[in-house]
């Protein structure tokens, strides 16, 4: 099996077909894009097929549908399940992009576009590795494709596919692309994902918006209020205050911290990349402590009054926020969901009525580092970077890792090729074509690799 020469006689078909899967719009939480996520569906539909597919179909669900495919070899022999996601975030704030965000640009060795890194650029990673192990008849295990459409607003009718499909989805291992390596000269392998709870809360103050020269000093302002009830959830050290938020938090040994230790990390570079003066997190934890094995909870967007050019002086009589809590393992995300509910119910003044609404959680989750499929997959990124690669863990969620395991009993390798630096549901996001590339060049070793290591 020799997938370079492959890939350098067809690398610049690879970039093209990916920008055209770049190029429409599918951003599952807005419903102005609900053609181009369908369009997106579709295309990724004939993607799968011509590269190889025997089968190949768009499943519908109460949302958006599930893609998937098949290559059948030999029902005797390994079958692989690759997972991915053809939705992306918004482009929001358009105006910090440097080139618009569906229109893809080549720039200094990075493709930049949004969904470039999240997932399209990754999940198209393996459609091209099936390609190649088709067109050169290498292909040692069986594959299976399922990939959806709403990984970004919390899949939830992902579990309902796989709890109505159990024998089509049948196979041995997952294989993802959704997460990243160390460096480009340090490869790794994510063995620990961070679980999920993402609220909305609501403030209501007065029941319309306020002069607030009339009333400023007598009425509540929301804004101000849950502004304060905010900043009430951490203390001086930053533990969260919510009471039993630590009482299940996995805590790591001693030895298990210095192990996390040895990966290659510098201070002085994640502050210049962020350019930080500083950075800031619980008391008592390394920064890569901090986003990895300890959990978090931070606002993702906060709003009300009025934010138009000029002034109006008003007491806004709403005030909102979108919170988020990563967890870690044994924190369950419909115990925390409730207990950050009973919480912030209970912190509001009676000066304000307080909802909060939930949207999509998930679990943590800790995958087998010596399993015959993790021991493939280092195997293979071995033999295409050159060095062994590291064991960590990742501070991101893929709810849906977790599912798979309590629906289907199969565990994932997450065998990711982004970088921290690639702006995921950030502006300017991009994924390097050396990261593109060097994909397409692992997968199939990964196959090679698991057949053989599945034979013994």
């Amino acid at each position: 099996m020799q997938p370079l020469p492959y890939i350098e006689k067809n690398k610049d078909r690879f970039i093209s077909e990916l920008f055209e899967l770049l190029r429409i719009p599918s951003v599952s939480a807005d419903s102005k894009y609900k053609a181009d996520v369908l369009k997106t569906a579709e295309a990724v539909k004939e993607k799968i097929k011509t590269a190889g597919a025997d089968t190949v179909e768009i499943c519908p669900t109460a949302g958006y549908p599930i893609v998937y495919g098949e290559k059948i070899i030999d029902p005797s022999l390994p079958t692989v399940l690759v997972y991915g996601h053809y939705d992306v975030q918004p482009a929001d704030p358009i105006n910090l992009w440097t080139s618009p965000p569906f229109e893809p640009v080549l720039k200094d060795g990075n493709i930049y576009a949004r969904g470039a890194c999240d997932d399209k650029g990754q999940m198209y990673m393996h459609v091209k590795a099936f390609e190649f192990m088709m067109q050169t008849n290498s292909l040692p295990c069986n594959i299976k494709f399922m990939i959806e459409g709403e990984e970004e607003i919390g899949s939830d009718n992902l579990g309902i596919f796989v709890a109505n499909n159990k024998e089509k989805l049948k196979a041995d291992i997952i294989l993802i692309s959704d997460t990243g390596i160390i460096a480009n000269d340090i490869p790794s392998l994510t063995v620990g994902l961070r679980g999920l709870s993402y609220l909305e809360v609501e403030v209501t103050g007065p029941n319309r918006d306020l002069h607030s020269g009339l009333y400023g000093g007598a009425v509540a302002n929301p804004i101000n209020v849950l502004c304060e009830m905010i900043a009430g959830m951490k203390d001086e050290n930053n533990h969260i205050t919510i009471p039993g938020f630590y009482d299940d938090v996995e805590v790591l040994s001693t030895e298990e911290r210095a192990e996390m230790a040895k990966a290659p990390f510098s201070l002085d570079e994640y502050k210049k990349a962020l350019d930080l003066s500083d950075i800031n997190g619980e008391k008592g934890y390394s920064t890569n402590e901090r986003i990895s094995i300890r959990p978090t909870l931070d606002v993702n967007g906060i709003w009300g009054g009025y934010t138009g050019e000029g002034a109006k002086t008003v007491i806004a009589s709403k005030a909102y926020a979108k919170i988020s809590m990563r967890l870690v393992p044994n924190q369950i995300s419909d115990k925390m969901t409730k207990l950050f509910t009973a919480y912030f119910e209970k912190a509001a003044p009676p000066s304000v009525k307080v909802k909060v609404t939930p949207h999509h959680g998930g679990e943590a989750v800790v995958t087998p580092s010596n399993s015959v499929a993790y021991k493939a997959a280092s195997m293979a990124m071995e033999k295409t970077f050159g060095k062994k690669p590291i064991p960590f863990r990742s501070g991101g969620s893929i709810p849906i890792v977790a599912m798979f395991k309590s629906e289907l009993g199969l565990d994932s390798v997450l065998m990711g090729f982004g970088l921290d630096s690639d702006a995921i549901h950030s502006p300017n996001e991009h994924f390097g074509v050396f990261n593109y590339l060097k994909g397409i060049e692992t997968i199939p070793y990964f196959y090679q690799y698991f057949a053989e290591l599945s034979k013994k």
